[in-house]
């Protein structure tokens, strides 16, 4: 690990306001665990077996004996002797109680409404698994996700789950060539893909992204299947192997398949997310554990509840989306909103509105959506009833005192409890956060670790640092959620994560962190060379690189901005002559190799970076200077000359 992200600057900015918030009286009495004062003594006198009661939210095929099997660390391995399908604990075991309850709400970009009962969520299930089937799909195969936040992308998930096919779900703004290496690396030959979806008011084609991804691929695709998406908006001819999703479905309407009981080490699902090498790492989930640790802290940390109308903002491409969109609220039988819009379009109350008129009463976003929220105005908010909130939660990074209240007074009314959480992909579900019955908040600090989670902030050589120094997060002790693994196999999910120590193995977070005297600890962000992109985590050379291949430049580095976007700044060649082409050039590189979503939104041309005297580029000090924050002395630099030009650059392109 390097010292970025982990210096005393950081630690004393975020840790400015101590305030201690407490939960209202009314929401401690009704909130899920307001009664089990002693949870966190609980699981500490019992682990792991307290995790026990994560599991007994599941309904299994075989009920496990075993919690935990710690024989070969680090793969550990949780429940498992027991046996369960996914699909099941998220439909078919709610038809009793909720037959006609709505499962999913799903708003369209352009107003469009579709609502599913679980009754209509376990008919279409059903007849997309049968689809499959009949594609060849078979349990273990791995089937390849390509589509926006419309309904068939969960219908398609829990349709995988159900016949014991993992999916791998590719973020629908990635590019063709990030597609194809995820369709290679996770060795998948199927593919489920829409003609297309809106930007704004753009019909932008998606089956011509996925069909230049087929062409890049290795060719193991086997059949492709697409959604109608856009209508009579976008012609899409279809080609050999390739199926209209309706038409493929429309034969096994009514028709029931058989759930196939999986061990709960079996995977789930894989996931792309960033690597230290530039390399998309696949994550592989186990479907026992993870799904336990899901339910357990939908119901316990967010509080939700089957009678919610609950809001995860988070596109289901993405980690959160998974966890907290569509398998948490699911398996608890609560009705989840599913948004495909962006929070400003057609306008800046669009949130709003749609809290009001489905009367939400849980709303989970990212601190960058809140800041945008903020720039807005409070008056968007204000205008309309949202008393129908009972909590907020935010997630994806670190959120300020200044965000936490805003959000808190205009988005909560004042009073509702504000549920920081910290977690990753590779986590697999929240980690660290207040319970919202049970423990007060701080603004600006995630909390402590939840019942059963060993999260500690260490020094280098792995030592518990002081109250309020900067050290590096790690996880002390295995938990139900973590991924089983990477798809590029053993050695490397070893080399990425883990460190042995005289009290046994030790994952490393990759997050430099402070902790205060009771134990609530403060994010600092990443420790290694990754940045957040409007809540997605991309890894700086992935970037980079692209930028790095356009003709004249020699030298790059990109930071995030205060609203979520990416600044490149970008040095060339004595010859070249950084003008608009360029700049163009090179936001188009980028959008091409990784996707739309990480298109710079400023190129900063500049004859140096700063640096160390040991040549790392400073992207700490480049991100202060594009959220226009103090950056303190630069002496120690190698060329700190350069700090004032850039920032005179910056301003000046505002």
């Amino acid at each position: 690990m390097n010292d970025a992200g982990t210096d005393g600057r950081h630690a004393d900015a975020v840790a400015a306001d101590e305030t201690v918030v407490e939960p209202p009286d009314e929401f401690r009495e009704s909130a899920a665990v307001a009664d089990d004062d002693d949870v966190y003594d609980a699981f500490e006198r019992d682990w792991p077996d307290a995790w026990g009661r994560a599991a007994d939210l599941l309904d299994w095929e075989r009920d496990p004996d075993t919690v935990l099997d710690d024989s070969n660390p680090p793969f550990y391995q949780w429940f498992p002797d027991g046996r369960l399908n996914a699909a099941t604990n998220c439909v078919d075991r709610h038809l009793d109680e909720r037959r006609n309850q709505l499962a999913i709400r799903w708003f369209g970009k352009r107003g469009e409404r579709r609502s599913y009962t679980y009754a209509d969520l376990h008919r279409e299930v059903n007849a997309a698994a049968a689809g499959l089937r009949e594609l060849g799909v078979e349990e273990g195969d791995v089937v390849t996700l390509y589509l926006p936040m419309i309904p068939e992308l969960p219908v398609t998930m829990l349709a995988c789950a159900r016949i014991g096919a993992p999916h791998n779900v590719v973020f629908a703004g990635l590019s063709a060539d990030a597609l194809a290496t995820r369709i290679d690396a996770a060795d998948s030959a199927y593919l489920v893909t829409c003609d297309g979806y809106y930007r704004r008011e753009d019909a932008f084609n998606q089956k011509s992204r996925a069909d230049n991804a087929r062409l890049q691929a290795d060719g193991s695709l086997e059949a492709t299947v697409v959604v109608d998406r856009l209508g009579d908006a976008l012609d899409v001819p279809l080609g050999e192997d390739e199926h209209d999703y309706g038409t493929l479905l429309a034969p096994h309407d009514g028709e029931t398949v058989e759930p196939v009981a999986r061990d709960a080490t079996d995977l789930l699902f894989v996931m792309y997310t960033s690597g230290t090498t530039g390399r998309p790492k696949g994550v592989e989930h186990a479907t026992g554990g993870y799904l336990a640790h899901v339910a357990w802290t939908t119901r316990n940390v967010l509080d939700v509840r089957p009678t919610d109308t609950y809001w995860c903002a988070a596109d289901i491409g993405w980690i959160t989306g998974h966890s907290y969109g569509v398998y948490g609220p699911l398996a608890l039988g609560t009705t989840t909103v599913l948004y495909e819009g962006s929070p400003d379009y057609p306008d800046r109350d669009r949130v709003w509105d749609l809290i009001e008129r489905n009367a939400v009463s849980v709303f989970y976003t990212s601190p960058t959506a809140i800041r945008s929220f903020m720039k807005w105005g409070a008056e968007y908010p204000e205008a309309h009833d949202l008393s129908s909130i009972r909590l907020l939660g935010t997630v994806g990074e670190s959120i300020t005192p200044k965000a936490w209240h805003w959000y808190r007074e205009h988005v909560g009314g004042g009073d509702a409890p504000v549920v920081d959480t910290w977690w990753q992909t590779e986590t697999g579900a929240i980690a660290l956060a207040t319970l919202p019955g049970v423990s007060d908040m701080k603004p600006g600090k995630v909390g402590p670790p939840l019942p059963g989670i060993d999260a500690r902030v260490v020094d280098r050589d792995g030592d518990p640092v002081e109250a309020g120094e900067a050290g590096y997060l790690t996880i002390d002790r295995p938990w139900p959620g973590m991924c089983r693994g990477l798809r590029e196999g053993d050695e490397r999910y070893r080399r990425e994560y883990w460190a042995e120590t005289t009290e046994g193995w030790r994952y490393r977070t990759g997050d430099g962190a402070t902790v205060d005297e009771d134990g609530y600890v403060t994010i600092l962000g990443r420790v290694d060379d990754v940045i957040n992109v409007r809540a997605r985590r991309f890894n700086t050379a992935e970037l980079e690189s692209a930028i790095v291949a356009a003709d004249g430049v020699t030298e790059a580095a990109v930071v995030g901005d205060d609203s979520g976007g990416v600044i490149a700044y970008v040095t060339t060649r004595g010859d070249v002559d950084p003008d608009p082409i360029l700049r163009e050039s090179i936001e188009r590189r980028v959008a091409n190799a990784v996707g739309e979503v990480a298109r710079p939104d400023r190129v900063v041309f500049t004859p140096e970076l700063p640096k160390t005297r040991s040549g790392k580029i400073m992207r700490r000090l480049l991100e202060d200077i594009a959220r226009g924050e103090e950056f303190g002395d630069v002496s120690a630099l190698r060329n700190p000359e350069v700090v004032g030009e850039i920032e005179s650059t910056v301003r000046e392109e505002e």
